[in-house]
């Protein structure tokens, strides 16, 4: 990892130790030991069946689109993939590019086209953002709904929406435009459109197999990447109901999302300490009291980001050992 990697990481390790510390200090410690030992543990069953779920759900988004492509693609041998794209995605903030990039080189070992490899990483990135503004609104409404907007929230959603608007907007660019030496060389040195360059100049193409989108298979792949956002926030709401807290599973919702938004913005690694001060304050907004807030926003974090990353990092270690 980079020194600057190993920096923000640190500083993310700082913001999450001073949180949980504020956090154990303002409610009462002893309630959130209480907590701990009274956890149900059929709520965290259904918590991993949940996470389960968001791995099938990307890895069908690869399975539909090689099936598009007449590829017979095993979907048992995508869902390790999936583990390993969301640990990396997490691992290495990039807006989802830096994950898409692994699965991409996981398929042309596997001997898949690269005209297909590019299609499958297009359709990925584009439903991945379209997902996330879909997500990103619903959020929104749910807020709008409950008379709890704030204006911090209008300022991250819409930084979220350039952000989401510009790196596929740079991707559609890049697949039209092709040749890197055509490119302004600010755009060249943009964070997340260097990676997607570098693909797209290591696999020459012919213009008719320069990738296409499809409409109806755009549709239903972007609802499996919106089944992700759906999942953890069931996940997130499990939690609660295994902490005791009864509340709506639709209040989770924007929790969850506005959560990740500012995590996927943050530059440090893991989203560590961001995430869990954002959902932990959207949950205390919504009555939610802070020991149970933190002690779910932590649940969760194990079941999303801890718990997969040893697979996650064993499967990417794999991949890279393996040679096309």
């Amino acid at each position: 990892m980079k020194k600057r990697s190993l920096k923000q990481l640190f500083a993310g390790i700082i913001l999450l130790s001073v949180l949980v510390y504020a956090t154990s200090h303002f409610g009462e410690f002893t309630r959130f030991l209480l907590l701990l030992r009274s956890l149900d543990p059929s709520w965290l069953f259904a918590a991993l069946v949940l996470q389960s779920g968001t791995y099938f759900m990307l890895a069908m988004v690869w399975y539909r689109t090689l099936s598009s492509e007449g590829i017979r693609y095993q979907l048992r041998r995508l869902v390790p993939l999936a583990v390993a794209k969301l640990f990396t995605d997490k691992a290495v903030p990039s807006g989802g590019i830096s994950g898409i990039a692994f699965v991409f080189h996981a398929l042309r070992q596997s001997k898949v086209s690269g005209a297909v490899c590019m299609r499958v990483m297009l359709i990925d990135i584009l439903s991945y953002y379209a997902a996330y503004l879909l997500a990103a609104t619903g959020a929104l409404f749910v807020l709008w709904l409950h008379h709890d907007i704030r204006r911090w929230m209008v300022v991250v959603a819409a930084i979220f929406a350039a952000v989401a608007l510009l790196i596929p907007g740079a991707v559609l660019f890049l697949k039209q435009l092709g040749a890197k030496q055509r490119l302004p060389e600010w755009i060249v040195r943009l964070p997340r459109v260097a990676p997607i360059l570098a693909i797209w100049a290591g696999v020459p193409l012919s213009p008719d197999e320069k990738p296409k989108l499809r409409p109806l298979l755009f549709i239903e792949v972007t609802v499996y990447q919106a089944s992700v956002f759906i999942l953890d926030s069931v996940t997130l709401w499990a939690m609660l109901q295994a902490l005791g807290e009864p509340v709506s599973v639709i209040l989770a919702f924007p929790c969850l999302v506005f959560s990740s938004m500012a995590s996927l913005l943050s530059p440090i690694p893991l989203g560590l300490g961001t995430f869990e001060a954002v959902c932990v304050g959207l949950l205390i907004m919504f009555s939610i009291r802070v020991e149970t807030a933190l002690t779910a926003t932590l649940l969760l974090r194990g079941f999303t980001l801890w718990l997969p990353m040893l697979p996650g990092l064993i499967v990417t270690r794999m991949k890279k050992r393996v040679r096309p």
